[in-house]
């Protein structure tokens, strides 16, 4: 969602890197420019004022006027303001109170809170965890079903007893988790499309009836300065503590995002980055902060290899690597794996020095769809041995996946190439470990 924030740093730093000295002038001219970048990005106007100064006053220290590397410096110092904006370390959630612990779940209406429930409940039960979803939100029509069909789809139960009190849902809730011996009880409230009081008393009446030690304000990252103006409402009536955002993966200038933890004074607890059910996030904010400065997140991608790689899998590929024995049954299963970590250019974008390169990228995951066609349109021998694949066969194949001749072609010649590539790689580092590149055609 920081693409344009992450362009316009990338642009701004490029230059600054250019200046062999940097004078007190043309650092004030500097912080003209981030506050510029900022404010464009809908950042929040006083957020954006207390960064600038925080940066300015480290930028004219002694140690970087006469830094031989002073563009660097600056940037450095960007960085780490950063983070200290986004809200310096983890920030886990609290779950250490007596079974089973609640946990309240408010927001606007629209802002994806029914959908972050049932994302929340799949995280902590990959944790360990055994939550019970509970449906509070009367008012909003197919809410109770959308979290029904949401629970069934993921396995986690949900508690939606018909009654239409809000808050007797909820203590009955907590009540059937400890008969039942669920550990976490998520609160699906209603939110409403504007603030008013009548909403805000029924959320504290929730609050007064179950004592959550978890609140969570759910925002949603594609809305601008309303959602800092909502957030601190909801700050002043529940002292919620912690945010989720929402929507991460939309195309929003994502200012106000940033803006909601700064004004709050919350941390962020996660991020949501899609519509699928694991798609959220724990939020790191120095991986965040180097993110949006176009720096990559390798950590984060490492985790979401060793969540979604299976290891054994990859021992038996790295030993059929060593015989040069990769057939396209094997690149099935690694495109798979991949498919599970998420969009390719989610990926592709958490790699240092790749962000600007993506630019000039067709990343249409329509292509790896017309990839997996071709290859489910060959026979099982023809998967295992490539090298028979003669003009009738690909013919064949083509007319089977939708696709032209030289589609099947491409692929064929990608995937020899990539054998070969394995062939030296195994010559130099006895293949240990290693793992394809998939042949993705990007046009």
């Amino acid at each position: 969602m920081f693409e344009q924030l992450t362009e316009r740093f990338d642009s701004f730093f490029r230059k600054l890197r250019s200046h062999g000295k940097l004078t007190e002038d043309n650092i004030r001219q500097t912080m003209r420019e981030i506050r510029r970048i900022l404010l464009e990005a809908d950042v929040n106007f006083k957020v954006t004022k207390d960064f600038i100064a925080r940066v300015q006053e480290k930028a004219l220290g002694h140690e970087v006027l006469k830094s031989i590397t002073p563009g660097q410096q600056v940037v450095k110092i960007i960085h780490n303001e950063l983070i200290t904006l986004l809200g310096e370390g983890l920030a886990k959630l609290e779950l250490s109170g007596l079974p089973p612990v609640p946990v309240m779940i408010v927001g606007l209406q629209g802002s994806g809170k029914t959908t972050l429930c049932a994302k929340l409940a799949l995280h902590l039960r990959r944790k360990g965890r055994f939550p019970l979803l509970a449906a509070a939100d009367v008012y909003r029509p197919a809410a109770i079903d959308q979290l029904k069909q949401l629970g069934k789809q993921i396995d986690i139960p949900v508690w939606a007893p018909g009654e239409i009190d809000p808050v007797k849902i909820c203590t009955d809730a907590l009540s059937e988790a400890k008969r039942s011996s669920y550990d976490v009880v998520l609160l699906d409230t209603a939110g409403r499309l504007h603030i008013d009081d009548e909403m805000m008393q029924e959320l504290e009446r929730i609050r007064d009836a179950v004592k959550p030690p978890e609140i969570l304000y759910i925002a949603d990252g594609m809305t601008g300065q309303d959602a800092v103006k909502a957030a601190q409402e909801f700050q002043n009536r529940l002292d919620f503590n912690g945010i989720i955002l929402t929507k991460m993966d939309g195309d929003a200038r994502g200012g106000a995002a940033l803006s909601i933890r700064a004004v709050t004074g919350k941390p962020i607890r996660f991020i949501g980055t899609g519509e699928k059910p694991d798609a959220l996030e724990e939020f790191h904010p120095d991986r965040m902060a180097s993110r949006i400065l176009g720096m990559g997140d390798v950590l984060t991608l490492v985790e979401k290899a060793q969540e979604n790689v299976d290891q054994e899998e990859a021992e038996k590929l790295a030993t059929k690597l060593a015989k040069q024995g990769f057939t396209f049954e094997d690149f099935l299963s690694q495109l798979n794996q991949i498919k599970k970590m998420g969009p390719l250019e989610d990926l592709l974008g958490m790699i240092p020095g790749l962000g600007k390169q993506m630019k000039n990228l067709n990343l249409d995951e329509r292509e790896l769809q017309k990839t997996e066609a071709i290859v489910y349109s060959m026979t099982l021998e023809e998967r295992r041995k490539p090298n028979i694949i003669n003009g009738s066969r690909r013919k064949r194949i083509a007319a089977g996946s939708g696709t032209r001749v030289q589609d099947v072609n491409q692929l064929l010649n990608q995937f020899n190439q990539l054998k070969s590539m394995m062939k030296r790689m195994g010559k130099a580092k006895g293949h240990q470990g290693v793992l394809p590149k998939m042949p993705f055609p990007l046009n």
